[in-house]
């Protein structure tokens, strides 16, 4: 008998017939060697090819595929560099899976933009109109910055008062000293939670929430408290009784159109939320980057941070959801003092945010209602065509209309968003499954689909996942590439 490892007593192996009976991948799919890993990848993650079982040898593979051995190389290798195969010379390779804060070379924040497929994987809008006013304005008033040294840690003075008057005109009276401008909500995220976690720190996230926060909550060494979220929305009662007996350093949550699931959380659960954090020492990091992106009219609600009396909430904002997802500026809302340790953290990174970007926001919030309604109505016409069509061709899917924000986030016939994902991409569409979203890997029977495509290109993107639903795993045959309208 073919020699294996020995993985508790007992020799655990795959022939290359058995194998290629499992992957199951079409002969018409391209690129094949990316198709093949996809296939085996969805394989482990699902349970149907278990953990710390060899694989066949490349050319065994290649054999019962019908396919070249340099093919199986490529698949293998791809595998290997995504954490699902191990490989130890004389010994084969068997299948693994990743460390909890990877997500491998499929990270869908680094697809690669030009592969043809439609972008379902991201919710980054297109620019507004009044963009290229904005670059001209910015261009008029560049010249003048030269006669400084350029930068400045903190920020611009004009958007650091554009930013604060925005805030006070919402119902939160703020200083431009309270504001620290960053290169993307992004940053401002990690240097909030520099600043305050330290190595097995509890944190408390929402779960389904931004997959960035996981990540930096991992990096950070973190200890992760998970609180999920209903289908109505928030419990305060889950929420404050995470945060007291995990005794929480530091809460990130997402109470306007919560990223994935579009809930608005309100002003009593607001309430209720700050004075638990403060009566348990808990620092809330509130991300407000979907907060002007309302489609449908609802009553005013005030923003976290104006239920604050002690300091305690950091409020992150960013300029790339309301007006383009190119536009790289964030910003931090907390402490004048806060602001000045944010600065120095900051040093060790970049120094400061692009001055000409700036500039643009600068300008941009000077039509910030009229953005605002010009995305309310393209984000509002997408999400209803996007809404159709899935009721039409996913009928067994099921879903809340949100009144704002970017994504439907829906329920699946079964925990099948991974194998889903797999099939979509072999026909032409990139997926968010639900996992990337949870912090423990569930979330299998959910996905994120985004209404921030032109309306046509979400038709096609529907017309395609239904078709892949209804081929199996793999498709028969590869999608042409659609070029999404702008």
């Amino acid at each position: 008998m073919e020699s294996g490892l020995m993985l508790g007593g007992v020799d655990r192996y795959l022939s290359g017939p058995q194998l290629a009976r499992l992957v199951a991948v079409g002969p018409g799919a391209r690129p094949y060697y990316r198709a093949l890993a996809r296939a085996m990848r969805s394989l482990i993650l699902d349970g149907r090819l278990p953990v710390r079982v060899r694989v066949p040898a490349e050319r065994h593979l290649a054999e019962a595929l019908g396919v070249s051995r340099t093919t199986v190389t490529a698949a293998y290798d791809r595998l290997r560099e995504q954490g699902y195969l191990e490989s130890r010379q004389g010994a084969g390779s068997w299948t693994a899976l990743p460390d909890a804060g990877s997500m491998g070379t499929d990270n869908p924040w680094i697809a690669a933009a030009d592969d043809g497929l439609l972008p379902l994987h991201t919710a980054a809008p297109s620019a507004i109109s009044s963009l290229p006013g904005a670059i001209a304005f910015a261009s008029e008033h560049y010249p003048r910055y030269a006669l400084g040294m350029g930068y400045d840690p903190v920020g611009i003075a004009p958007l650091r008062r554009a930013i604060a008057a925005r805030y006070t005109a919402r119902g939160l009276a703020t200083r431009p000293e309270q504001i620290l401008v960053t290169t993307g909500a992004q940053q401002a995220i990690h240097l909030v939670t520099a600043m305050l976690l330290s190595r097995g720190d509890p944190v408390l996230l929402e779960s389904p929430t931004y997959p960035h926060a996981i990540d930096l909550s991992r990096m950070r060494g973190a200890r992760i408290v998970p609180v999920g979220i209903p289908d109505g929305g928030w419990h305060l009662d889950l929420l404050t009784c995470a945060m007291r007996q995990s005794a929480a350093r530091l809460a990130y949550v997402i109470p306007d159109f919560q990223n994935p699931t579009g809930h608005v959380m309100d002003e009593a659960t607001r309430a209720g939320l700050a004075e638990a954090a403060r009566q348990y020492g808990t620092t809330l990091v509130v991300d407000e980057s979907w907060a002007e992106l309302a489609i449908d009219e609802q009553p005013a609600v005030a923003p976290l941070a104006a239920f604050d009396t002690d300091g305690r909430v950091i409020t992150i904002g960013s300029a790339s959801k309301l007006w383009w997802g190119g536009l790289r500026i964030g910003w931090i809302r907390t402490t004048a003092a806060t602001v000045g340790r944010l600065a120095v953290l900051r040093a060790a990174v970049d120094i400061a945010s692009p001055l000409f970007e700036q500039l643009v926001v600068v300008r941009l919030f000077e039509g910030i209602e009229e953005s605002r309604a010009e995305r309310a109505r393209a984000l509002g016409a997408s999400r209803d065509v996007l809404a159709a069509e899935l009721a039409e061709h996913m009928p067994d899917w099921s879903f809340t209309v949100p009144r704002g924000g970017g994504s439907l986030w829906v329920r699946l016939a079964g925990p099948e968003a991974t194998a889903l994902a797999d099939a979509a991409a072999c026909h032409g569409v990139r997926l968010a499954p639900g996992r990337w979203f949870g912090v423990d890997g569930t979330l299998e029977g959910r996905l994120r689909l985004p209404f921030t495509q032109p309306p046509g290109v979400l038709a096609e993107a529907v017309r395609r996942i239904a078709e892949a639903r209804v081929k199996g795993a793999y498709g028969a045959r590869p999608a042409k590439p659609l070029t999404p309208a702008l």
